[in-house]
């Protein structure tokens, strides 16, 4: 019986090692070093992200837990709006015009605006723009070294404000946990 326990273990432990196999962060190739790796942590984080939601029907996606809650769809857009508000900061050294405000404002605040629009669409329709914004940061720190990393931004670094957006993703995927455990 004990040498059952032991083997089931093993097999056990095996295959959660295949299942959660990126247990190393490894630079994507194309990147510097810095950047690559912070690609390889925030793709990792995306891709647990996603696995909270992907199953949701759009009940699910739109379910709030009380009245102040936000909506696992909402909480989507919001970390697609941190990212693109990330963009422009970093990149362009600057805050949201008139146009990208007017474009990701309520997912950035969220709030009862975002409770009264954000519904009424697929768990893929959020994921479909948190999906862009992602292939965009991509492409940008493509362009980028370790050294623009380095460089500060209105008191920031810009590897600070990167690891903000991965450690933003981190705290709303446990929130996401929380509420995607608490559909009916």
């Amino acid at each position: 019986m004990k040498k059952r326990i032991i083997y089931a273990t093993i097999l056990f432990i095996g295959f959660v090692c295949n299942t959660y196999a990126q247990y190393a962060i490894k630079p994507e190739k194309g990147y510097s070093q810095d950047i690559g790796n912070m690609i390889s942590m925030l793709d990792n984080l995306k891709t647990r992200v996603e696995n909270n939601v992907k199953d949701l029907d759009v009940k699910g996606t739109d379910f709030l837990l009380d009245e102040n809650a936000n909506s696992p769809g909402a909480i989507i857009y919001h970390l697609a709006a941190t990212e693109a508000y990330y963009q422009v900061y970093t990149f362009e050294k600057r805050q949201f015009n008139k146009e990208e405000e007017a474009k990701w404002g309520t997912a950035l605040s969220l709030g009862d605006k975002a409770r009264a629009e954000f519904k009424d669409k697929p768990i893929q329709y959020y994921m479909d723009i948190y999906d862009e914004v992602r292939a965009k940061t991509k492409e940008l720190l493509k362009t980028k070294d370790d050294k623009w990393f380095t460089k500060e931004n209105g008191g920031l670094t810009n590897h600070f404000s990167w690891f903000h957006v991965m450690e933003h993703q981190a705290n709303h995927m446990g929130q996401l946990a929380l509420i995607t455990k608490r559909i009916n």
